[in-house]
């Protein structure tokens, strides 16, 4: 497992590398550091194989929302948390509706973060449990999304963390055909990344059906 901590503070960055060695005690993540934006883009783009980003809210170079809609462009099937030292419900609506994985406070107790963390990588999206998102295009007349059954299906096994190759395999397609549904229902929901995708089909009711909490 590799994981790519950014924090402008020193201290934060080695004390989070500490604690997300108690991810897995038999092998330990390998921990990336970056104290900026530019430092952590550059680390995403030679490390292709990523397994999570923390991000800090609150960056020397660009606030994390924009770094948020920068790495999910560049990396849409990179999950990103976004850590805060405050848990501010504006800024958590608008993370969440950009594709973020997780919102978490840096308030929290060490083994609460590594537990939220494991849900994250098992492919939940996982909030605070204040965290109350608005319903779905309240008091809109915005026509619902309309998916096939296999559209569904496809939908169903993303929320779940699933890659177009796993997808393919539990469906019994090829990854290319897998491909070809994500983008179609990228489109239909009109975003950009996989994780706003899940979100975006759960609050229409596709899939699974509500945010986890911590």
């Amino acid at each position: 497992m590799k994981i790519l901590v950014v924090d402008d503070h020193a201290l934060v960055r080695e004390g989070l590398s500490q604690v997300l060695h108690g991810l897995d005690n038999a092998q330990p993540p390998e921990v990336l550091q970056a104290p900026d934006c530019a430092q952590a883009f550059e680390l995403a783009r030679i490390h292709p194989d990523l397994d999570l980003v923390l991000l800090d809210f609150h960056l020397p170079d660009m606030d994390g929302l924009a770094a948020l809609e920068v790495l999910g462009r560049r990396h849409p099937e990179l999950p990103v948390v976004i850590l805060s030292g405050s848990a501010n419900p504006s800024i958590m609506q608008r993370a969440m509706e950009q594709g973020a994985a997780g919102f978490i406070t840096k308030s929290g107790l060490s083994e609460e973060l590594l537990s939220a963390l494991r849900r994250v990588l098992a492919g939940e999206v996982v909030v605070p449990k204040e965290f109350a998102p608005r319903p779905a295009h309240a008091g809109s007349a915005v026509t619902a999304p309309v998916f096939t059954q296999r559209q569904q299906e496809v939908i169903k096994l993303m929320q779940s963390g699933l890659s177009n190759r796993e997808i393919g395999d539990q469906l019994n397609l090829s990854e290319e055909t897998i491909k070809s549904h994500v983008a179609v229902i990228l489109r239909i929901l009109g975003v950009s990344t996989r994780l706003q995708a899940a979100m975006e089909a759960r609050r229409w009711g596709y899939g699974k059906s509500s945010f986890a909490p911590l």
